[in-house]
């Protein structure tokens, strides 16, 4: 199993950014995907998810309105569009597929990326 998230970089405030994860080694279209990210200092925080078709997103009220997850199945490939970046989105961003076999906090994970580096100048 292989989640490899792209996209990241040092971003001007209000700026956006575009990730990308690409899976491979297990069935993309069966998970519910995540974004969770870790700032400085801090633990990892749920950022945004999307059903394993698509038709339902949720969001962090930390992010609503500015951030947009969506996915192609037949691309096995999740995104997270961020728009009006914010100081406070500095952190490595994970894409991660839902599950029970890690939990941190209240989020539970089957598997998760090695993270992309997202910087956000003031």
């Amino acid at each position: 199993v292989q989640l490899v998230e792209s996209g990241g970089g040092l971003v001007q405030a209000g700026g956006s950014r575009r990730l990308s994860c690409e899976a491979t080694g297990f069935i993309f279209s069966t998970y519910a995907m995540s974004w969770v990210r870790q700032a400085p200092g801090k633990g990892l925080e749920w950022v945004s998810k999307i059903s394993n078709d698509g038709s339902n997103t949720r969001y962090a009220d930390s992010v609503k309105g500015r951030f947009t997850i969506s996915r192609n199945n037949a691309k096995n490939t999740l995104y997270l569009q961020m728009d009006s970046l914010k100081p406070e989105d500095t952190a490595v961003y994970y894409c991660a597929a839902d599950g029970q076999s890690y939990c941190t906090g209240s989020y539970c994970y089957s598997y998760r990326g090695h993270g992309t580096q997202v910087t956000v100048s003031s």
